[in-house]
């Protein structure tokens, strides 16, 4: 690898993105830049924001689909050698709604973005952070090369950038690098999100929704877990593969919400009711991640206990702050 790289994360605001861009400054031969749509974040939500020296990192707010001119604008000016793209809309249930912005984001701004990238000459690297939610309803494990089948209007939009991505791969040696990781969770996720919402619904004692009685059971990773991984598909992956990043063993929400539940004192009846299953959502199944394993020595390091201690304090230390915020998807098109 060379001496110093200049690093452009895209969706920098984001919970997958904020943790990679603080991970990737631990490393002083990264010079980062982070873009997203919104203005910066506090330490509520930006793990980096702790830091006492952000002098190799840049934050430039630019929406995507309204700034398209001024992103590619600086793309040219930073000439990034690596781009990891975390930009998406990535919410399942509400794509229902307004498909048309799903499919705006994640395709078709991400088409003009890389028809541009792919005539430059300075990208080396390029990571697309995909979803194991473009396999759909399947049975048995999941591997890279598994078959597309979508189920939701956001499984499908993800589906199609990663088409779009391959066929410019193909046709043109654009460098691209695909991950895939499974439930990610940790501290400074979204506050609707089933793991910081189960802890913030305890302590408010408000009822915690379970759909279809939390019988799905999810692959949850945590987040710092998920940045490694990235890290080296980034750096190291081969130019073209598609890696998958996952714990393990899958754990069943309702399970997820007992083991917040007791550790606040709370058993998970006293904090949860039953509720209809969402449209769309799919049933159990392994997406293995021996690929990863193999070629990096990656493997989780952090146990779900441990993660979900971590989500508990952070929710404590930051109460007052997390207290004044929405606690329901508020959606931004």
């Amino acid at each position: 690898m060379p001496d110093d790289r200049t690093i452009l994360v895209l969706g920098a605001n984001s919970f997958s993105g904020q943790d990679f861009v603080d991970l990737l400054l631990d490393d002083s031969a990264n010079t980062v830049v982070g873009v997203s749509r919104s203005p910066e974040r506090s330490p509520l939500f930006l793990r980096y924001k702790l830091r006492d020296n952000l002098t190799r990192y840049r934050y430039e707010a630019l929406d995507l689909n309204r700034d398209m001119p001024r992103l590619l604008q600086l793309l040219d000016e930073v000439r990034p050698s690596h781009i990891v793209n975390f930009a998406a809309q990535s919410e399942v249930a509400p794509s229902w709604q307004h498909p048309e912005h799903w499919f705006q984001t994640n395709c078709v701004a991400l088409a003009e973005l890389v028809n541009h990238l792919r005539k430059q000459d300075y990208l080396k690297r390029y990571l697309h952070v995909s979803s194991p939610e473009i396999y759909g309803t399947c049975e048995g494990t999941v591997h890279e090369a598994s078959p597309f089948n979508p189920s939701t209007p956001y499984a499908a939009s993800k589906a199609a950038a990663d088409y779009l991505l391959e066929t410019y791969r193909r046709q043109f040696d654009f460098p691209l690098l695909t991950v895939r990781a499974t439930n990610v969770y940790g501290a400074r996720q979204q506050l609707f999100k089933i793991i910081p919402r189960s802890a913030i619904y305890i302590r408010n004692g408000v009822q915690i929704p379970l759909h279809g009685g939390g019988r799905a059971v999810k692959s949850y990773i945590h987040i710092r877990d998920v940045s490694r991984g990235e890290r080296s598909i980034l750096f190291d992956g081969t130019i073209g593969g598609v890696y998958h990043l996952s714990p393990d063993q899958g754990i069943a929400v309702r399970d997820v919400v007992a083991t917040i539940a007791n550790r606040l004192g709370r058993s998970l009846d006293e904090v949860a009711e039953i509720t209809d299953e969402r449209p769309g959502q799919d049933a159990a199944y392994v997406i293995d991640s021996t690929r990863a394993r193999n070629e990096f020595g990656w493997r989780p390091e952090i146990s779900f206990d441990t993660g979900a201690s971590e989500v508990i304090e952070w929710v404590d230390a930051y109460w007052k702050e997390i207290d004044a915020q929405p606690l329901e998807y508020v959606h931004q098109p």
